[in-house]
């Protein structure tokens, strides 16, 4: 399906735990240059949806655009913002949480109370840009407090590592880098009883 934005026309993909009503709603995002096939996006939809939950899969309205930088942060925020609105319609009067990989990470974290989700899934956060240490995205992510944020990143990652306090639970997956090659079924071991408390199972 298609979602009109202020900042153009995103696509989603929802998948359904079949002819029964969703225990919550997932909404997921890509990273800059990514897709929502990305292996661990698949894994965690694939995890939540076994758990009873409804998924929304996110193409971002710059990617539908051909584009594979997000641009300004303000715009995507409030693109994000009416994607999440048009999917509560569709899916309503359950728990909402939301995430993403990378940028799509970020996008869930900063835009996470204004949503009024209760957890946030962060894949990959880029704490800073690969050499840059100084330059700390840390105040995007949402210290330990009324949203539960749930950080899962490879031991390797050259975009840096949260750190224990900068979140509700931060993973990590060895051996891996800023882009999983492996480890899925370590993700969906983190991830599985975070979504759980959500749909009540």
């Amino acid at each position: 399906m298609r979602i009109e934005t202020s900042a153009g026309p995103a696509e989603v993909e929802i998948d359904r735990p079949g002819r029964n009503k969703p225990k919550f709603l997932l909404v997921l995002t890509h990273g800059s240059g990514g897709g929502v096939d990305a292996k661990d996006l698949l894994a965690v939809r694939d995890s939540a949806v076994e758990l009873g939950g409804a998924v929304a899969l996110v193409t971002q309205p710059y990617r539908v655009a051909g584009r594979r930088a997000p641009g300004k942060a303000d715009v995507q925020d409030a693109a994000w913002l009416e994607i999440v609105a048009a999917l509560r319609k569709k899916v309503r009067g359950v728990p909402l949480v939301q995430g993403g990989r990378s940028n799509g990470a970020r996008v869930a974290c900063r835009t996470a109370r204004e949503a009024e989700v209760r957890g946030v899934l962060a894949l990959s956060f880029p704490l800073h840009p690969p050499g840059k240490p100084e330059k700390s995205r840390r105040d995007e992510l949402l210290a330990p407090g009324d949203i539960e944020v749930v950080v899962v990143n490879g031991a390797r990652d050259p975009f840096g590592i949260p750190e224990a306090a900068d979140a509700t639970e931060v993973n990590i997956i060895a051996g891996q880098a800023h882009s999983y090659r492996a480890g899925f079924d370590r993700i969906v071991e983190v991830v599985t009883p975070w979504l759980r408390r959500w749909g009540g199972v």
